[in-house]
């Protein structure tokens, strides 16, 4: 098995960029990591009116080295809305 440096490319709380993060990712062909997410409702209050679990933090998107320049350029508009 072979081991790879993984990026942060992005990182939020809001339900909806999550899902559209996702799928542009998904779309492009871009393996990715959506760290956090599944934790986001097992602690606490879950998400509490935040969008996401304060214990926990946002989810945040990870990728390959090789592709972040990539990534970073299909989400930037999602990030910056």
């Amino acid at each position: 098995m072979k081991y790879v440096d993984l990026i942060e490319i992005m990182a939020t709380g809001d339900p909806a960029k999550i899902m559209v993060a996702k799928s542009i990712l998904d779309e492009a062909g871009i393996k990715y990591l959506a760290k956090g997410e599944g934790l986001q409702d097992l602690f606490a209050m879950g998400r509490i009116g935040t969008g996401f679990n304060p214990l926990v933090g946002p989810v945040k998107f990870l990728v390959r080295d090789e592709d972040q320049e990539i990534a970073k350029e299909l989400l930037k508009e999602l990030q910056e809305n």
